[in-house]
């Protein structure tokens, strides 16, 4: 006869998930650490399977694990709307998000992931763009919450981290080494400055020799390898890599990665999305000292 599943360890479980571990877990249920293990163990014994592994960054979820996921996550959103509508208090609602396209890798999914196993029923839009444009949106009231990358944040700003800014090119490209320097970047991305006034100083030449509004048009013209670009540190791709120039070019500096909020009443899940973004973005930290962060890897 089929044994009936516990929800509170399949919650824990889909948190954990959510949220790359068990101690970001515990802090979403508020329980404790212990608890949530338990949880997961006692899923793991009705099961009869292994659904996590530790890892260096966290937890990984195991083949059987992904397959469990699908279904706990069906199961608990099937749950939540039962109560909801029996309660007729479904958090419904739309919070807008604006972030600049570059700090939306690796970090975001999580965000939006974390938050949707709270409010399943809220809708996050997400705004991509350039932080000058982003700031215009906001002004107009076109966001709710919007994050920046920028060296000096404006009033009403909270900064969630500074990181340095690298070079970035092609995988074993060699742009980096042609004079002058062909860069490529935004039209209106604020690096762009801050990367020509340091090879002005350096006295290395360059020419900026691709522009877009697109930054995916960036991003493929520098992954052929036809120009360099700068990204903030920990957000490179499989595409834009740090480039090992043994520091023959010059470091820029670093950005704050800043948070401004509307000035509206009260929100219970704009708030706890600002909690989830201030955790993910505020635990950054840079992949070397501020001295070696554009320096040769290789």
């Amino acid at each position: 006869m089929p044994r009936n599943l516990d929800l509170t360890a399949l919650r824990a479980f889909a948190t954990v998930a959510a949220t790359g571990g068990v101690t970001r877990a515990a802090a979403t249920l508020n329980l404790t650490q212990s608890a949530v293990s338990m949880q997961i163990k006692r899923l793991e014994d009705a099961l009869d399977t292994v659904l996590l592994r530790r890892s260096g960054r966290g937890v990984d979820l195991t083949v059987e694990g992904e397959q469990v996921l699908g279904y706990a996550r069906r199961m608990l959103v099937l749950n939540d709307e039962l109560q909801e509508r029996m309660r007729g208090t479904a958090p419904e609602g739309e919070i807008r998000l604006g972030v600049p396209h570059d700090i939306v890798p690796r970090v975001m999914p999580r965000v939006l992931r974390a938050f949707a196993a709270e409010y399943p029923r809220y809708r996050v839009t997400l705004i991509s763009g350039v932080t000058t444009r982003l700031h215009d949106l906001f002004a107009e009231g076109g966001c709710d919450v919007f994050l920046a990358t920028e060296a000096t944040p404006r009033s009403g700003a909270e900064e969630l981290v500074r990181l340095p800014l690298i070079w970035v090119g092609a995988g074993d490209g060699i742009a980096w080494t042609q004079r002058p320097l062909r860069l490529a970047f935004e039209e209106a991305c604020i690096f762009r400055t801050k990367a020509q006034a340091a090879l002005d100083a350096a006295d290395i030449p360059w020419e900026l020799a691709i522009t877009a509004e697109s930054s995916r048009a960036i991003d493929a013209s520098v992954s052929a390898d036809l120009a360099c670009h700068m990204v903030i540190d920990g957000f490179d791709t499989d595409e834009l890599v740090p480039i090992a120039h043994g520091g023959t070019l010059p470091e820029i500096g670093a950005v704050g990665i800043t948070m401004y909020v509307a000035q509206t009443g009260r929100d219970a899940a704009r708030d706890r999305l600002i909690e989830i973004l201030r955790d993910a973005y505020g635990s950054l930290k840079a992949s070397r000292p501020p001295s070696l962060s554009i320096a040769a890897t290789g």
